[in-house]
């Protein structure tokens, strides 16, 4: 378990609030996703939360101090460039991928993609160097996990 999280988590920046750099930046980005729609629900919360949890084998509490504070974080900063900064600094190229499937499942929390969802996703996409092709790919693989059809 700790080999696989040192993997995910290559460098060991910390946070002034005594988090790590990396789990807030992705943390961020799941909570810009799940509220570029102007709402963020206690279902989509929740998906932040298993998946902070998940992937940075953190506590049930822990995870959602990270989501709240990431949270607030957001809700002072309308930049993305610090959080994508980090990310691709810190990691490689198959786990931004992985990101970009997080913020997929964030993005089809409700079982509705929000066009400025995808937008966002998107445009996430590009500042983290996941192509359109490897976008759409995570989203496939993220629909098939969630038994979302797409509509046609």
């Amino acid at each position: 378990m700790l080999e696989r999280l040192r993997a995910w988590i290559e460098a060991d920046g910390a946070h002034p609030d005594g988090r790590d750099a990396l789990q807030m930046a992705v943390a961020a980005l799941l909570v810009e996703a799940a509220q570029v729609d102007e709402r963020l629900d206690a279902h989509e919360r929740a998906v932040i939360d298993r998946l902070l949890e998940r992937r940075f084998g953190l506590a049930a509490g822990d995870a959602d101090g990270l989501e709240r504070a990431a949270e607030e974080r957001v809700a002072r900063s309308a930049q993305l460039f610090g959080y994508v900064s980090t990310i691709n600094q810190r990691l490689p190229r198959e786990r931004r991928i992985e990101l970009v499937e997080m913020l997929w499942e964030v993005a089809y929390a409700d079982g509705v993609l929000d066009p400025l969802e995808d937008a966002l996703l998107r445009q996430i996409g590009g500042l983290i160097d996941v192509a359109d092709h490897e976008r759409g790919a995570a989203r496939l693989r993220v629909m098939a996990q969630l038994g979302i059809v797409e509509e046609e």
